[in-house]
């Protein structure tokens, strides 16, 4: 990996060849090592690549100094380096990220609208814009009314824009129709890579036997309903344990609390784990995986389990149901929690049988192949020059 410190019109950052051209903000950059949106960067912007694409991807990087360049894996990276914490931080990447982008005129892919008020200036200077929305992040109640506002307010100015949106689910694009013209969403969901084999040592040094052990996997906040799964979870001896993944805190939160005095002795707290080199054996080997989600759009974790062929028991709503399929089993409190396992866990067959499901609900429409074709096939509509006029403009 080489790193050039030289301005963007002198650097390899300018466009030299013919290559269709996209810019990708909004995640912290690739390799993804944070979340859902960076992964979703990495496997797009890889698919685009190998499909001829020149692919640009913004990454955020502690310090200070001047704006950096490399390369890694055929995708270019712009190097921006940031000495704020938090949403502050954040926030001046994606300023810093879109003044950088308004020196040219290539398609802009945006993931997110924390901070959609800065994307006008790009609208402005006519440069293509194509936002994935995300879920309905401003009506989670954990950030608090200020927060809240905020995210509302840049969610509108997202949507209005926005070329074009893409929502992540059905519903979410249901939604967006409330905020935009219906000929200017596409739906896209999110995508995961098929797990077929995982080591065993990377499960047996967390104390856990292969096939013998059950996966909840999300950040510890009751919307995710934790409470109830390790409440039902715990209502009897199963002969299973149940790995918990997550930063709690039983001293600061009282919701960590609650959680960690609901568990029995079966319960593994194994903290906050990101290194997939973990994650995927802990998917692959678990007997079953348990999603409490209640709110957003097509949820990572969720998709990552049907890759990993695991059979499912999500909150029932909307979001997960379509995601997972019918074949799944579904709850909406503690004792639904106990009834479902006592049934499924007893049931070799049906085990079997919610497995094979899972795998087939991921080749219908979850892999990142699947995913990447589907954002080639849009992004294509509003590369500049190509003779098609972004939506709403004459």
């Amino acid at each position: 990996m080489t790193t050039n410190p030289i301005p963007p019109k002198q650097s390899a950052d300018v466009q030299v060849d013919d290559r269709p051209t996209v810019r990708i903000l909004g995640t912290h950059g690739v390799p993804a090592n944070y979340g859902g949106f960076e992964t979703a960067a990495e496997k797009v912007g890889l698919h685009l690549a190998a499909a001829g694409w020149r692919v640009i991807v913004y990454c955020q990087r502690p310090g200070k100094g001047e704006i950096t360049y490399d390369e890694w894996q055929g995708v270019e990276r712009v190097n921006v380096p940031i000495d704020l914490p938090g949403w502050r931080g954040t926030s001046l990447f994606d300023l810093k990220c879109v003044r950088h982008t308004s020196g040219f005129t290539d398609l802009c892919l945006v993931f997110g609208y924390n901070t959609g008020i800065f994307n006008t200036w790009q609208r402005i200077k006519r440069i293509p814009l194509v936002i994935n929305m995300d879920g309905i992040e401003w009506s989670r109640s954990r950030w608090g009314l200020a927060r809240q506002t905020i995210l509302y307010i840049n969610e509108r100015f997202s949507a209005a824009v926005g070329h074009h949106l893409i929502a992540d689910h059905p519903e979410i694009e249901k939604y967006l129709w409330t905020r935009a013209p219906r000929r200017k969403i596409t739906m896209i969901a999110y995508g995961a890579d098929e797990v077929l084999k995982a080591e065993e040592t990377r499960v047996t040094a967390l104390g856990l036997e292969p096939g013998k052990y059950l996966s909840l996997i999300c950040r510890p906040i009751p919307e995710n309903s934790i409470l109830e799964l390790v409440k039902g979870f715990s209502m009897r001896d199963r002969g299973f344990k149940l790995a918990v993944l997550g930063e709690y805190r039983p001293d600061e939160d009282p919701y960590h609390r609650q959680v960690m005095e609901a568990a029995s002795e079966d319960v593994v707290f194994l903290g906050a784990i990101f290194d997939p080199e973990v994650v995927q054996p802990l998917r692959f080997h678990s007997a079953m995986y348990l999603h409490g989600h209640t709110v957003g759009g097509t949820n990572p974790s969720l998709v990552e389990a049907l890759g990993a062929g695991n059979p499912v028991l999500a909150h029932d709503n909307a979001y997960n149901r379509w995601t997972a399929g019918e074949d799944q089993a579904y709850f909406k409190s503690a004792e639904e929690v106990a009834g479902h396992l006592d049934r499924i866990l007893d049931s070799p067959s049906r085990i079997a049988h919610m497995t094979v499901a899972a795998r087939h609900r991921h080749k219908s429409g979850l892999t990142w192949q699947q995913i990447g074709e589907e954002y080639r096939t849009l992004l294509e509509q509003y590369l500049p020059n190509n003779g098609v006029k972004p939506d709403g403009e004459g």
